[in-house]
């Protein structure tokens, strides 16, 4: 019984010229952070300070929010609370409403993304504009986010040339990458000018200090508030860190771990609003405080959303961010979606080798791997374990408890060798769809043992 990803996975591989050149992409930026890795001797020091920080900060939510909210209050910032999508989207509408904006920039948030945000607002007669590039191509594309840090680094420029020349008028044919960004950012440009309100995420909310950090290469985000009379700032409230102190952490190991690069091309600090511009900042919980009881998977919120363990799977980076049905795709969307939901989302836990890929490169040492093993362990209590497995799990249960029957097997196991292929490629061989079987040998490692054991 294949999973949806199972399926979904397979028509991404259909192009096998996309696969290669996809796997190959995502392989390149996991050397390019490798490389920086390797550039600092304290790498692993950080990794561990991020970790321990991250433990702190989520023990310690409602003193560290309410630190946050005084300081930023005192800044003149105006702070609310979103105990779920629903009243984080009525909130922003209602701030839009109130200051009569017709147009909304704003710049790349997964928040804004996990609560629906864009669709509601243009349902309501709102002008929502992405800005961050690859954002902004999906949506004039009409296509979903297909990575976390590089939301469309699954189309091809040629793609995104055509798609130009419909929406820009750019020259027909002319695909060259500096010309279309130079043609996005002419288009932008405009739009930046003639907005009336911007939202931006924040990658880190300082409690110390009452202040955001938004971390881009683009500088998209500075565009977004530069203009506007209205900034609104959205966050989930695991991004808070207690102080600079500890921001210096983060910001050390986020864009090496993302990007390969020493830092963002701008790290973007809004603790106060601007003359004359009103500034709103919303604490988004939608499910976070009910992951703090979880224990096993209580360490997923320590991730800062660099997008690493995309990079580094071997089953995203050959099957594509579209085969997931989280939106969040890879290591950290399939267990940010069990705990959304773990019926709805159970097919994306076999998208996993368990190679612990993603363990190892995490930049806060969120346990993902392990994470994805336990989640595969509760399937059958939830209802959604596949029938074909668990009956192989049984019957090789009941083979290996009964030494005789188990090495039986293996004396008659080389007949597979010279059985016709139709029997043994048959549908039941999930194995031998994409690969040969290895042939079986003609003595077992059990006889060879028995045989050459010391007396």
């Amino acid at each position: 019984m294949s999973t949806r990803h199972a399926l979904a996975a397979n028509e991404f591989l259909a192009n096998k010229e996309n696969e290669v050149w996809h796997d190959n992409t995502l392989w390149m930026v996991r050397a390019k952070r490798d490389k920086m890795s390797r550039s600092i001797p304290e790498w692993e020091r950080l990794r561990d300070m991020a970790a321990a920080i991250k433990n702190y900060s989520n023990s310690h939510l409602d003193t560290l929010l309410e630190e946050f909210e005084r300081n930023a209050t005192a800044n003149g910032a105006i702070v609310h609370w979103a105990k779920d999508a629903e009243e984080h989207n009525r909130i922003v509408l209602d701030i839009l409403k109130e200051h009569k904006v017709q147009r909304l920039v704003k710049s790349k948030s997964m928040l804004t993304e996990e609560c629906h945000m864009n669709p509601y607002l243009m349902e309501q007669g709102i002008d929502v504009v992405e800005t961050d590039l690859g954002e902004r191509i999906l949506q004039l594309m009409k296509l979903e986010p297909s990575h976390i840090v590089m939301p469309a680094i699954h189309i091809k420029r040629e793609a995104i040339g055509r798609m130009m020349e419909r929406e820009m008028q750019t020259e027909k044919g002319n695909f060259d990458p500096t010309y279309l960004t130079h043609a996005a950012r002419r288009n932008l440009r405009e739009l930046f000018l003639h907005a009336d309100a911007a939202l931006t995420g924040a990658n880190f909310a300082v409690a110390s200090t009452g202040e955001i950090v938004v971390c881009t290469n683009e500088g998209n985000a500075d565009m977004c508030t530069s203009f506007p009379k209205v900034h609104i700032a959205t966050f989930g409230m695991e991004k808070i860190v207690p102080n600079l102190e500890s921001l210096g952490v983060f910001t050390r190991l986020l864009a090496r771990s993302g990007t390969g690069q020493p830092i963002t091309s701008y790290t973007s600090h809004y603790r106060r609003p601007a003359e004359g511009q009103a500034f709103h900042i919303i604490i988004v919980d939608n499910g976070r405080s009910e992951i703090l009881a979880k224990r096993d998977h209580v360490r997923t919120l320590n991730c800062i959303r660099c997008g690493q363990c995309m990079n580094t799977c071997p089953v995203y980076r050959r099957s594509g961010g579209y085969s997931y049905t989280y939106f969040i795709p890879g290591p950290i969307g399939i267990n940010l979606g069990m705990l959304r939901d773990p019926r709805r989302y159970a097919d994306n836990v076999s998208a996993c080798t368990l190679c612990l890929s993603c363990s190892n490169v995490c930049p806060a040492k969120v346990d993902l791997g392990e994470q994805i093993y336990r989640w595969r362990q509760a399937l059958d209590r939830y209802g959604v374990a596949n029938p074909e497995k668990k009956w192989l799990s049984w019957g090789m249960k009941v083979v290996m408890d009964r030494p005789m029957l188990f090495n039986t097997a293996l004396k008659f196991a080389p007949i597979v060798n010279h059985l016709p292929r139709f029997l043994v490629y048959s549908s039941v061989n999930a194995w031998g769809k994409g690969r040969e079987l290895p042939a079986f040998a003609k003595c077992s490692f059990n006889e060879m043992w028995k045989k050459n054991e010391v007396k």
